[in-house]
């Protein structure tokens, strides 16, 4: 798998999973701006809460997309044991997570949860990210 990663990223790993969890956290941000809206916290004139509680599901699939893909590089590339705290970070959110869309799939009677779950990913998503990628673009 790491020869997989090396070949597709051609080399650049680790500017390769800064740029994904760059984008997923920025993805993230917008999430709160979306479930604002769905929740109708804000109330734009050019959006309304259903369009925007979908965009808010769309964009969530291509979060974890982002981060299941970012998890596999980390895992075949990296050291599990270079950085604990990125690590404690990353599987936490990768656990919250899949307990978000444990919720919203199956356990619906714990939706009132949710808001914190998310909450919760977007913390855990900026703290895996600082862990990271603040490290290596603080280097540059």
């Amino acid at each position: 798998m790491e020869q997989l990663v090396d070949s597709v990223t051609r080399g650049n790993v680790t500017e390769v999973k800064v740029l994904l969890a760059s984008v997923a956290l920025a993805l993230g941000a917008y999430q709160v701006v979306l479930i604002s809206v769905g929740y109708r916290r804000l109330r734009p004139p050019f959006l309304d809460a259903a369009p925007a509680s979908l965009a808010h599901r769309a964009v969530g699939g291509t979060i974890a997309t982002l981060l299941v893909v970012v998890a596999v590089m980390c895992l075949s590339y990296f050291e599990l044991g270079e950085n604990a705290a990125h690590a404690a970070a990353a599987i936490a959110l990768l656990a919250v997570l899949a307990l978000k869309v444990a919720v919203i799939r199956r356990w619906h009677r714990f939706g009132r949860f949710l808001p914190l779950l998310g909450g919760s990913v977007l913390v855990l998503l900026a703290l895996t990210w600082i862990t990271s990628a603040g490290d290596f673009l603080g280097e540059s």
